[in-house]
């Protein structure tokens, strides 16, 4: 197989996702992703003719976010007719499977030039319809696995593992410490791409959601986020999202412990990551900032949704030939302070390795483009430290995660 060169990695700053209120929240998805498009183009001398796919993530594919989003940005971005472009749902793995399909088309050399990453507007997406929960569809696969909603599962699997709200809060307000002082020292600055408006006003050029306050003692008064969720009606025959729990786990009691602070911040934004062969890039004068040296995919318990980045790490890790002590920086997406705080017990890692710049319970998380922002966020990390190998991975809805490894050049 064919090496596959990280070649550059932008992503836009990250918006409050509240209409009318975020700074991005009435910047069209398309101009997100493009902006990320053109700043790639004009950093790298990029010959858009040459692109053989924008491959992007997008994990709610409605209205504004559907019609092939990728391809629609690749041409607001002024690109050359021949960069096709094709766009992809792995729910909030859909960034990093945007790239990893890219790396496995260079890797196979079908193609030499792929820009890849994600665009997710959660101000938008989440005013829209969506499916209900009477359509058969939904019915059928639900009497197969009762999958609750991704909160719940956080609360159960720190119940059956036996986690403290306390080590939640407490992991939360590290996230916050260290993006707070990623931004004051500009560890984000070499990849953030200012977003204007059409009228070429300034929209937004630094990270809008950060609490930089946030405290144990400000945490302690939030009440739990799920308790009133999980027993909500879903259907007319008063299914809950207790009762499916209690469907795949008779008897369990969930003990409710995340809140706002513990879960992953609703925002908007855009992240794409230029990938070439070394043929292509050594042609073209592109310098590689990294390789990649693995991708996976892994699948878990639908049920409890958020526990496959162990398995996807491992099976990552066995492809690159590496141990678990082997990689330097981790970034494990903080969708809710359980996920990083079970994937440090469970592979015995370190925790001054992984999310040293904070992570989504801090910045936020567009879901779409989430895997690509990580995806950047650790590679700028690896050269500001000089270290050699890093890990991203992220859990995903259905129980799904996909995992990527790469050395710094």
């Amino acid at each position: 197989m064919k090496e596959v060169w990280i070649i550059d990695s932008v992503r836009t700053p990250r918006g409050l996702g509240k209409k009318d209120k975020g700074a991005l929240s009435n910047i069209h998805p398309q101009r997100l992703l493009s902006t990320v498009l053109s700043a790639l183009e004009s950093r790298n001398n990029l010959k858009t003719k040459d692109v053989d796919d924008v491959i992007a993530g997008c994990a709610m594919q409605l209205g504004q976010q559907s019609q092939c989003i990728a391809r629609m940005a690749a041409l607001d971005a002024g690109w050359d007719n021949d960069a096709t472009g094709v766009s992809v749902d792995r729910f909030c793995g859909s960034g990093l499977t945007a790239i990893n399909l890219g790396v496995m088309g260079i890797m196979s050399g079908q193609q030499d030039l792929v820009v890849a990453g994600g665009v997710e507007s959660m101000s938008y997406a989440l005013t829209q319809k969506l499916m209900p929960i009477q359509d058969s569809g939904i019915l059928h696969l639900r009497d197969l696995h009762p999958i609750a909603h991704q909160g719940v599962c956080a609360d159960v699997i720190a119940t059956k593992d036996n986690i403290k709200r306390e080590e939640l809060d407490a992991l939360a307000v590290e996230s916050q410490r260290r993006a707070a002082q990623a931004i004051e020292k500009g560890y984000f600055n070499k990849s953030l791409i200012p977003v204007y408006h059409e009228d070429g006003t300034l929209a937004l050029d630094k990270k809008e959601f950060p609490r930089p306050s946030t405290s144990l003692k400000s945490l302690e008064q939030l009440d739990p986020a799920f308790t009133k969720l999980v027993e909500m009606p879903l259907d007319e025959a008063g299914t809950t999202y207790k009762k499916l729990v209690q469907q795949a786990y008779p008897g369990f009691e969930i003990e409710h412990k995340h809140h706002a602070g513990t879960s992953s911040g609703i925002v908007d934004g855009a992240a794409a990551v230029l990938l070439a062969s070394p043929e292509y890039a050594k042609k073209n004068g592109l310098i590689p900032r990294a390789k990649v040296r693995a991708v996976a995919n892994a699948g878990a318990e639908p049920e409890l949704m958020l526990t496959a980045p162990m398995p996807a790490t491992e099976k990552c890790l066995e492809k690159a030939s590496l141990k678990i002590s082997d990689i330097d920086l981790f970034e494990v997406n903080e969708a809710f302070a359980v996920v990083p705080l079970k994937y440090m017990r469970d592979l015995d890692v370190d925790p001054a390795k992984v999310n040293v710049n904070g992570g989504a319970m801090a910045l936020g998380h567009p879901i779409g483009a989430t895997g690509a922002i990580l995806l950047g966020t650790l590679l700028d990390e690896l050269e500001r430290q000089q270290k050699t190998y890093g890990l991203v991975t992220l859990c995903t809805g259905g129980g799904q995660a996909p995992a990527m490894i790469i050395e710094r050049m």
